[in-house]
């Protein structure tokens, strides 16, 4: 039996509170250290699960075999370069760096040394639990709303890097296309950072992508529209609710399987088992998350911020 790999969290917010609970209950892995700069936070996550926290940054990669990174968002890159110059593969939080030229340089290091990067598209797992990685046909057009009420968590980084970058990400795997033009606009309202945007995307072989994505809504909504030569699959990612007029093979009750219940879990799952050498790559890699953030910086330019 091979023998667990001891996983490690970097950054103790929220979001690193949901990766080190996953790491602590996932087959295959123990969670072993958490880091944080703010040591009493990092204590107060990792000890009632059984882990250290760790002072430093050499004794937290010494302790573990795989990072997640959960960290402000400007931080990601800084931090999947120290894990993986120290032997670590890493599942990096959205979006992978906050500029191409940082993204590329996490790929760069993982190549050399033979390591996995992971980046946190969680959409990704429910979309292949409902079936639309296999359909047999590549999409026309795809409308995405993304909406979020106001929260004090990572005003950091624009919307657009924040939450449209989810759906940013599904157009260019479920597409065929690359990405020719953008066209945008949005505002900063209750932040110094874009809050709302809209965006359309429009790729070289004719498949065009709306998006809407804000922070600042009154009301929460996840839902995508998805045309396709044989009809429309309309898909309510916060209710599991599928309308499939393209008649294809997917499956209606997504949302209940263990992926759908759980898109982090089986997202740090599928990372792990590429980590172990058990699957060729994690959900979405660093190669995804380099052209996630790509398209994401274009429609912050076109945006003006």
């Amino acid at each position: 039996m091979t023998s667990p790999l001891r996983a490690g969290v970097i950054g103790a917010g929220v979001f690193g509170g949901y990766h080190a609970a996953k790491w602590a209950a996932l087959p295959g892995a123990t969670l072993t250290a958490v880091h944080d700069p703010l040591i009493d936070r990092a204590r107060a996550l990792a000890e009632p699960l059984g882990a250290a926290a760790a002072v430093d940054a050499a004794a937290f990669f010494a302790a573990v075999d795989i990072v997640s990174i959960a960290s402000p968002a400007e931080s990601h890159a800084g931090w999947a370069l120290a894990a993986l110059k120290a032997g670590k593969s890493v599942y990096v939080e959205k979006p992978l760096a906050i500029d191409l030229g940082e993204a590329d340089a996490i790929a760069g290091e993982a190549a050399r040394r033979g390591l996995i990067v992971a980046c946190g598209f969680l959409e990704r797992a429910a979309f292949r639990a409902l079936g639309l990685f296999d359909a047999p046909e590549a999409p026309l057009m795809m409308e995405a709303v993304r909406l979020g009420s106001p929260s004090p968590r990572n005003l950091d980084v624009s919307v657009i890097l924040d939450l449209m970058i989810h759906d940013l990400d599904l157009a260019l795997a479920l597409g065929a296309g690359t990405p020719f033009a953008v066209e945008a606009e949005g505002a900063c309202v209750a932040n110094d950072q874009t809050d709302w945007a809209k965006a359309e995307v429009t790729f070289d072989d004719g498949f065009t992508a709306g998006f809407h994505a804000s922070r600042i809504a009154e009301t929460a909504e996840r839902s995508l529209r998805l045309v396709y030569p044989s009809g429309e699959v309309r898909v309510n990612l916060l209710t599991g609710a599928v309308e499939n007029g393209a008649g294809f093979a997917l499956n209606p009750g997504f949302a209940a399987t263990d992926a759908g219940r759980d898109r982090l879990g089986a997202s740090l799952a599928a990372f792990l088992a590429a980590a172990r050498g058990e699957a060729p790559r994690p959900l979405a890699d660093a190669l995804d998350g380099i052209r996630a953030l790509d398209l994401a910086l274009a429609v912050q330019q076109a945006v003006g911020g």
